[in-house]
């Protein structure tokens, strides 16, 4: 259920001598071609119907793709959506009698758990390295928007991306994205999006072809020991409102810079990640309840929750 996803892209001349009639003259205006690029990534089936879950940036600006399955069988695919902020997208090809993976649990997997790492690491064919589960909801690494990953020491090298995290069981855990390394080679830190962001991702583009979520117009900051001793606030954790869009739904419902916000409908705020999260979360047009402090008391706001702008 693990394929092969080989795309092309243009190789576009934007350099400004390259429009110079002097420039041109001097090659005879035998300027190159736009010469097509081969980027080598994996995919996952987690469909029958021929749907594939793999990385945003693997199929990113792709004019043509091509999938290759495990059996040799080749298949043009189209892009039936993609989601920047997660790194995510899904494509379908149209092929009978396909392999499918298993969804697994994420949520139920353990630091020391053992896991398969399955893709097509520089193009050498499918290959399947083995290691542990390293650490669960790791963020904050300045890799995607919405970040809750799985980190693992099972090789994952160039061509990777996109494949397949499962238990030894073959269940799907996530879609491996990224490595932390200096040299471009795997050092035993691997990061995968867990199936359950996955498949949320993965219903609502096969659904509207997009993903929509909340957004109240906020900017906020975790709170340190540190910025709480300097401030003299009254919390040594959670999210401070750092800044507000003026005439954004935040706005209009009172939420001012400085807040520090407690709860987003009933569920508690310890970081700026699950400030995030949550936010998301929320269904736009209705109206969220939203617990901030402000100046040692607390404040219930209702906010109408707006649609998030797409990242671009």
């Amino acid at each position: 259920a693990v394929v092969n996803i080989l795309t092309t892209k243009a190789l576009r001349q934007n350099h400004p001598l390259l429009r110079d009639p002097f420039f041109r003259r001097f090659f005879g205006d035998r300027l190159p071609d736009d010469e097509p690029q081969n980027s080598l990534g994996s995919g996952v089936i987690v469909s029958p119907d021929g749907y594939i879950l793999t990385n945003n940036h693997v199929i990113e600006a792709a004019e043509e793709i091509q999938v290759v399955l495990a059996d040799g069988r080749k298949a043009a695919a189209s892009v039936i959506g993609t989601d920047p902020e997660t790194d995510l997208a899904v494509i379908r090809i149209d092929i009978r009698d396909l392999p499918v993976m298993v969804l697994g649990h994420a949520e139920e997997a353990r630091v020391g758990d053992v896991v398969l790492a399955i893709g097509n690491p520089f193009g050498v064919g499918q290959t399947v390295t083995m290691g542990i589960v390293s650490a669960v909801g790791r963020n904050n690494l300045n890799i995607n928007q919405f970040e809750n990953f799985i980190q693992t020491d099972a090789a994952i090298n160039f061509g990777n991306s996109g494949g397949a995290l499962v238990d030894t069981n073959g269940n799907l855990l996530g879609i491996n994205t990224a490595i932390y390394s200096q040299t471009g080679g795997s050092v035993g830190i691997g990061f995968a999006i867990p199936v359950t962001t996955a498949k949320a991702v993965m219903e609502a583009i096969i659904k509207t072809g997009q993903v929509t979520r909340g957004w109240v117009g906020i900017e906020s900051q975790d709170i340190t020991p540190e910025l709480a001793a300097s401030f003299g606030l009254a919390r040594d954790s959670g999210a401070i409102i750092a800044g507000v869009v003026r005439g954004g739904p935040a706005d209009k419902a009172g939420i001012r810079p400085g807040d520090i916000l407690l709860d987003v409908e009933g569920n508690k705020v310890a970081t700026t990640a699950d400030m995030l999260n949550l936010i998301a979360q929320l269904v736009p047009g209705q109206k969220a309840k939203m617990t901030v402090m402000r100046r040692d008391s607390e404040t219930t706001v209702n906010v109408t929750v707006g649609k998030r702008p797409r990242a671009q």
